[in-house]
């Protein structure tokens, strides 16, 4: 199949006419139709239902929209990917979580760079649910989340853990701040503290609610890695007899991905995560 013809089904999934997808492609009308049309024969079966106010997806075309995105994204991945750079015998490609970005996506890159030298390393950081999409097909061979998903083909590591605790700026206590941990820190949290169920602030990113109370004042619930050098200076303090939560980081990669290169890239992070010698403080200005 023709990659141009999985863009076309998209950008007339998103313009929701063929009409418009035309101008955004700057093709004719005529142009647009045969695609759609050699895409049909070719998979067997309608995609969408013509009518005057433009074009609705059929159960069919709903169900091809998923393999459209991995067809144009792996091509998009080969793209970027080849030919490989002089001196490279392979590329890795490996993702975290923003609030692993740094140190530990940073360390593990760095490593990986200094080790590796025969290997080009691809580094990518985003949410947790875009990161296992990216693993299950196949655009990324390694991943490190909070809460992985777990499949037949995938490989699911617990590389450490840590308690979400709550802390608070010693001479700027309030207001309180809710972190967004997922929705499994949501339900303990929500059933654990009532009261805090609905804060007037929040934030969806940690390093943001740090640098907020550190500047502002308040208190909220962080990792303890990342808020132990505040504690030991006193910038915070820990909330009395508040409860603790768990918060595990694991690693996901495909199992038929699996390679040496792949081992000792695992392996150096393993490595590293059992040092425990990077800065996790995250500040962004020397506050201690």
């Amino acid at each position: 199949m023709d990659i141009e013809q999985a863009r076309t089904f998209l950008e007339i999934v998103r313009c929701g006419s063929l009409v418009a997808a035309a101008e955004r492609l700057f093709v004719s009308q005529t142009a647009i139709t045969a695609r759609v049309q050699r895409l049909e024969q070719q998979l067997g079966c309608q995609l969408f239902v013509r009518s005057r106010s433009g074009a609705s997806l059929t159960s069919d075309g709903e169900a091809f929209v998923s393999y459209a995105n991995q067809l144009v994204q792996t091509w998009e991945a080969a793209r970027r990917d080849l030919p490989l750079p002089e001196g490279c015998q392979q590329v890795l490609h490996v993702g975290g979580e923003v609030s692993l970005g740094n140190p530990m996506m940073l360390d593990w890159v760095s490593a990986l760079h200094r080790e590796l030298p025969s290997h080009a390393i691809r580094s990518e950081v985003s949410d947790g649910e875009s990161l296992l999409r990216k693993v299950e097909m196949g655009l990324l061979d390694a991943a490190l989340v909070y809460q992985p998903t777990y499949g037949p083909g995938l490989q699911v590591e617990q590389l450490m853990e840590e308690k979400l605790i709550r802390v608070r700026r010693v001479e700027r206590p309030e207001p309180y701040i809710y972190i967004d941990w997922g929705e499994a820190f949501r339900r303990q949290h929500d059933a654990a503290l009532p009261d805090c169920a609905r804060p007037a602030l929040s934030f969806n990113l940690g390093p943001l609610a740090l640098q907020f109370i550190l500047d502002q004042g308040g208190s909220g619930y962080f990792r303890t890695r990342v808020v132990q050098a505040y504690l030991d200076s006193g910038v915070f303090e820990r909330v009395p007899q508040a409860p603790e939560f768990t918060y595990p980081t694991f690693l996901v990669y495909p199992r038929k991905r699996d390679s040496e290169a792949l081992q000792q890239a695992f392996a150096i992070l393993r490595r590293l995560v059992a040092a425990g010698a990077s800065d996790w403080s995250q500040r962004w200005d020397p506050v201690i």
